[in-house]
């Protein structure tokens, strides 16, 4: 069963914080304003927003991975 993950891309990140404002649940800001996730997979009721907030990226740092989940 695969499972989907917000991942962030570090280098391309400027951390402008955007990406906690839509979805605070799953991310949060460092103390230099970078982003911190969640490392559980997005639940379905936050799919929506972790979609909005992946394609409101400016850097496009932000994304949706695709994981197999594992069965332990």
């Amino acid at each position: 069963m695969m499972s989907e993950h917000l991942a962030v891309d570090r280098i391309r990140c400027d951390g402008r914080g955007l990406c906690a404002d839509l979805i605070p649940e799953m991310i949060r800001l460092d103390d230099w304003g970078y982003p911190v996730i969640e490392s559980a997979p997005v639940p379905r009721a936050l799919r929506t927003h972790a979609n909005r907030a992946v394609d409101s990226c400016p850097t496009l740092a932000l994304r949706l991975e695709h994981r197999e989940a594992s069965g332990r």
